[in-house]
Parts: C-alpha cells; sequence; structure tokens
C-alpha cells in the first residue's frame, strides 16, 4: 500500500503565474518595448515539485490554486507526472510579474497578495488540507512546507502542519519568511533553508560573512526544539550546510545563468532528493548545488536529464568550517 505514496508532497499554499517580460534595458517611467515574454506555472512549492519530478522522484503538490486559470498548473503536473492533490477556489491563481533586464541581469519581481478568504473558510480549508495530507503520507515521507502565507492566514500554519506531519512519522522541510517562517522553525522541521536575509532576520542580527551565518546557524541548532539540519543559500557566494555535526560551504559551479528564478527551489528540491536517496551531508550540498547550477541555465523551474545533474553534482567544491 505505502509504495502508491508519493516520496515527497509540496505544500503550495499561495501558488502563482509568473510572467516573465525580458527588455534590454529597463527603463522606470517610460515605455518599455519587451524582448520576448514567457508564462510559467510558479509558486515556490509548485518548483520544488517540477525540480523533483524532474529528476524521477515520485511528487505529489496539494495547496490552493484559483479554478478560473488553473488550465496552465495542470498542464505542467500532467506533462511532468506530478500527482495533483489541489483544492480548487473561485477566481484567479495570483499572478507575479518578472522583469528581466538583459543588460544588467538584475530581475525586478512584482508579487501578488494571493487570494484573501473569511477566517472560517481559512480554517476550514486548513483542516481539509491536513486530513489530505493524511492520505499522501506514511513514515519517512518528505513534505516541504514552501512560500509565503495568502492574505489572512493565520502565523502558525506551517507551524501546525509541521507539528501534524511529524505525528505521522514524515519529515519536512521548511522553506518560507518572516513571521510564519519564524513560528515554523520553533516546531522543530528536520531541515530549513533561509537564505542570508532571511536567517538574519530570524537570529535579529547581521550576517556580514559566511563565518557570521555558521555561527548563526549553529546558535539557531543549539535552541530547544531546533531543525535537524541548517541549509543557507547566499547566492553567488554557494550555500551553507551545517548540523549539530559538521558546518560545509558549497562553491556554486560555473554556469550559463538563463535566469535566477527559481534557483532556491531547485536547490530545496536537491536536498529533499539527497534525503531519499540516503547521502551525507557533504553529497546533499553537491546534489543540492547541482540542482540550483542545472535550473540556472534554463527560464521557468526545469532541470536538465538527471545524468546531468549527477555530472554537475561531482563538480561541485565542497569547504568545511572547522
Amino acid at each position: 500500500m505505502h509504495n502508491s505514496h508519493p516520496r515527497v508532497v509540496a505544500v503550495a499554499l499561495n501558488p502563482a503565474l509568473d510572467h516573465t517580460l525580458e527588455v534590454d534595458q529597463l527603463r522606470l517611467g517610460e515605455v518599455n518595448r519587451a524582448v520576448r515574454m514567457q508564462v510559467d506555472v510558479g509558486g515556490k512549492g509548485i518548483n520544488v515539485a517540477s525540480c523533483l519530478a524532474d529528476f524521477g522522484v515520485a511528487t505529489a503538490v496539494t495547496g490552493q490554486i484559483g479554478r478560473d486559470n488553473a488550465a496552465q498548473f495542470e498542464t505542467l503536473f500532467h506533462a511532468k507526472g506530478i500527482d495533483n492533490r489541489f483544492f480548487y477556489l473561485d477566481g484567479l491563481t495570483r499572478i507575479n510579474t518578472k522583469l528581466v533586464d538583459k543588460r544588467s541581469g538584475d530581475t525586478t519581481d512584482i508579487n501578488m497578495p494571493g487570494p484573501t478568504l473569511e477566517p472560517e473558510a481559512i480554517q476550514a480549508l486548513f483542516e481539509r488540507l491536513l486530513a489530505r495530507i493524511d492520505g499522501m503520507v506514511s513514515p519517512g515521507s518528505w513534505v516541504v512546507a514552501s512560500g509565503s502565507l495568502p492574505p489572512q492566514w493565520p502565523v502558525d500554519t506551517y507551524q501546525r502542519l509541521i507539528t501534524h506531519v511529524h505525528s505521522l512519522g514524515a519529515h519536512v522541510l521548511l522553506d518560507a519568511s518572516g513571521a510564519a517562517f519564524s513560528a515554523g522553525v520553533g516546531a522543530a522541521p528536520d531541515i530549513i533553508k533561509p537564505n542570508r536575509t532571511e536567517l538574519a532576520e530570524l537570529i535579529g542580527q547581521t550576517l556580514t560573512d559566511a563565518n557570521s551565518v555558521v555561527a548563526a546557524a549553529r546558535e539557531l541548532l543549539a535552541r530547544p526544539n531546533a531543525p535537524g539540519t541548517v541549509v543557507v543559500s547566499m547566492g553567488g557566494d554557494g550555500a551553507l550546510f551545517v548540523n549539530r555535526k559538521e558546518a560545509l560551504l558549497a562553491h556554486p559551479i560555473p554556469t550559463e545563468l538563463i535566469s535566477t528564478v527559481g534557483a532556491g527551489d531547485a536547490m530545496v528540491a536537491g536536498i529533499v532528493a539527497a534525503q531519499i536517496a540516503g547521502l551525507g551531508l557533504s553529497d546533499c550540498a553537491r546534489l543540492a548545488t547541482a540542482f540550483a547550477a542545472g535550473k540556472l541555465a534554463r527560464l521557468g523551474p526545469h532541470l536538465p536529464a538527471p545524468d546531468t545533474v549527477r555530472a554537475l553534482a561531482q563538480m561541485v567544491h565542497i569547504s568545511s568550517f572547522s
């Protein structure tokens, strides 16, 4: 029976359609002519599921999407063999606009907040979500909780989700920010993946260099109900992987840069794929970095073939902090 369960369930409470517009040079307050436009199904949880599916990991998605523009989501799920367990709401899934300046390489994000529901409707939907997760996970499964909460959702949403998933004997990776992240971290998720800014906000101090990030991660790991592993993505500086035994820096692989959108989500997918494969921290760091590098060369949440990703992982240089 348990063999039919997906190995990973990605929870996307606030997915989005990403409209990416490329311009040669963005000029604010003027008419800009787009060179190209692309519409991608997005939102952190869906990006994670998309990358895991590309790597051949059995993956399901749940959360909420709007009925009126669900077709593009369904097309992606069908194409990648992702098990669609979303709840459908009336109206549109939110649309996020990304403006890519080809000359500077900068991306400007304009993100919509998401659907607004009454508190009773949110509570009812959350309870249905937990019940649905009951039927999807088994001991040893992974649940990825990532992204922002929609407007009005209680700040303890991720915290309650993590506690519930742990009661089922499954594992959780949390990738969020702000108050929802802070509350969720207190429920001892197995792995968290903040970026440097999110970790600084969580710890309440400025993090200037890799040493200060490692110190902050170790401080977090020493708290009661702490996560098991802290992964901190630092963009061009690589990523830090810290557990109670070791702290490693995975250096980025030089790669063709097409779009940074979803690179952190690709890294999350790589971390989870590594857990499922039973890899240790250094091999986890290699695979997660390879996922991120593979994604950087593509627009949208897509990876090259699994063998290509594994070859990239062999190229990742790891250094250790004493």
